[in-house]
């Protein structure tokens, strides 16, 4: 929905989420009475910010394994999108609640007294100008695909008396990515750094703070994603604070943990005086972009699953809390729609970007890659591959690369016909995706599709015949950012009435979910079949 927003009565009111990703930063607009989207606006950081020099929103280096991006380009990018709601006609006044979504395991580093900084923000400057050397002790914020953390990782399962204790603990084992791993790697190689920090926030809790004028809160959904928190207390573990930082000085600069639904504030006397919002629009605690998918694409009870397929493809699920039960694979975090049950979650780095490189390298074009997946049957001759072009999360394999291999087991050196290479990254990442699904109690008899590949019907297809159940995917796009919308609807409600279940504040949101691929009974039983195979082959990937 690009251009002017019109149409939008005097005495409506609205809601906004944001959708601070990867690549760049959505939002959209929620008309609080119809639940309908009037609008939204997208930056992407490579094409409207590119002074930063990043390529699809992320910086490689300067070590190995390391990737991050500028800090101060994420708020850049709120002031082109705030700047350009004003120029469609947005009426900031009738907001009544802002909430968002931020890339998961992000962090941000506000140096001593940047705190003052962000409550006497000037409202004549945009945040880009204000925020920089001053503010902040590191200038780059570590993110999820980040890998250098081994070292960490090691001694933080090792402080919880091992990898499966930390996952019972935390809802996850240690893994590079999480933020806990990211800061312990800053206490131990930029000690100045970490002593001149102030307050550590995430992706979310970061951009939540540039709408309150003050810092945010991490709330307990995003924060189960950082291998600090207790996930059974929801509070920050003692032991694990410890374990990063001996001198007790973490949870001071980390603040406390509060639940997804938590109303923070009002609006910032900057955003008030520079766009016009109410004195009085809530700002609701910002959670991650997976916990704010859930809410988006009506992920209520335990058993609905939904199958994220973007720059990470990520299978995530509502499980009882009762039930569950972490272990060495995926995770648990918070469900941030209910704080008395859990998300459970497999997440992979190699998506979106990994199949379009297969793309363009074999097809040129997703209609002609499209036509080389049906030249080769299901199965793919028993032709499988591994294409980590980054090191994978799930499976565990720190060495990026391609693995093929034949029908009979053997490596092959050289990339398959086109036909075959295509259908292997697809079904190897579906494969994949089952495989771990399964281990971690996921038995979908439905998955909804979100994300750029989930309108590509040849891509549907092999993930239905797969898992072996029908694939649905919403009428309504941006999951994250819509979700963050619905959510600041059912905090807003909350705060005005005491807790509520989310259906009752949102009934079914927005959407309304199309069935887009069915299964073939032939072809799933090919695929179970070969998940035995596909196993076998990964487990001599992970220990090369």
């Amino acid at each position: 929905m690009a251009g002017q927003l019109h149409g939008v009565a005097s005495d409506a009111q609205l809601l906004l989420g944001f959708d601070s990703s990867t690549q760049g930063l959505k939002v959209s607009v929620v008309h609080k009475a119809t639940l309908s989207v009037l609008h939204h606006v997208s930056i992407s950081y490579d094409r409207d910010l590119p002074a930063y020099g990043t390529t699809n929103g992320v910086l490689h280096g300067p070590g190995q394994g390391e990737v991050s991006c500028p800090t101060v380009m994420i708020a850049a990018a709120l002031d082109r999108v705030l700047e350009q709601l004003r120029s469609d006609g947005l009426p900031f006044s009738q907001v009544i609640a802002i909430s968002g979504s931020g890339q998961q395991h992000g962090s941000v580093y506000w140096r001593n007294n940047a705190k003052s900084v962000l409550q006497q923000l000037d409202p004549a400057r945009t945040l880009e100008s204000q925020l920089g050397e001053t503010v902040f002790s590191r200038m780059r914020s570590p993110i999820w695909m980040d890998s250098s953390t081994t070292k960490q990782c090691r001694e933080l399962e090792e402080a919880a008396s091992g990898p499966l204790a930390l996952a019972k603990l935390t809802g996850s084992r240690a893994y590079e990515r999480f933020t806990g791993n990211q800061i312990k790697k800053i206490v131990d190689t930029e000690a100045e750094v970490y002593a001149a920090t102030e307050r550590i926030s995430l992706i979310s809790s970061f951009m939540c703070s540039l709408f309150l004028g003050k810092y945010a809160h991490i709330d307990t959904s995003d924060g189960a994603g950082m291998n600090l928190m207790d996930l059974k207390e929801q509070r920050w573990s003692p032991l694990l604070l410890d374990a990063v930082d001996p001198s007790g000085a973490l949870a001071t600069k980390l603040g406390p943990a509060v639940p997804a639904h938590t109303v923070l504030g009002n609006v910032s006397h900057y955003m008030a005086a520079r766009y016009g919002f109410a004195p009085n629009c809530a700002i609701v605690a910002w959670s991650g972009d997976n916990p704010n998918s859930v809410a988006g694409v009506g992920l209520h009870k335990p058993g609905d699953v939904c199958l994220s397929l973007g720059t990470s493809d990520t299978l995530f699920s509502i499980v009882e809390a009762s039930k569950s039960n972490p272990g060495l694979e995926g995770h648990m975090f918070v469900n941030p729609v209910d704080p008395n049950s859990h998300m459970a979650m497999l997440c992979y780095k190699n998506g979106s970007l990994a199949r379009e490189k297969v793309m363009e390298r074999v097809a040129g074009s997703w209609t002609q890659f499209n036509k080389l997946l049906s030249e080769s049957p299901p199965g793919n001759g028993g032709n499988i591959g591994f294409f980590f072009l980054e090191p994978e999360i799930v499976p565990p394999v720190l060495k990026a690369g391609i693995r093929r291999f034949d029908a009979e087991g053997h490596r092959v050196a050289h990339s398959f016909e086109p036909a075959v290479e295509a259908r292997a990254i697809v079904e190897g990442q579906m494969l994949s995706l089952c495989l771990h699904g399964r281990r971690l109690g996921l038995q979908p008899k439905s998955i909804i599709a979100t994300g750029g590949a989930s309108v590509n019907p040849a891509i549907t297809k092999i993930v239905a015949d797969v898992f072996g159940a029908p694939v649905f995917t919403s009428t309504q796009s941006d999951s994250a950012s819509v979700g963050a919308a619905l959510r600041a609807l059912h905090s807003w409600t909350c705060c005005e009435r005491g807790w509520v279940p989310f259906e009752e504040a949102c009934g079914k949101g927005t959407t309304e979910l199309k069935v887009v691929a069915e299964p073939s009974a032939a072809a799933t039983a090919t695929y179970d079949k070969m998940l035995t195979v596909y196993d076998q082959l990964e487990q001599e990937v992970i220990h090369e």
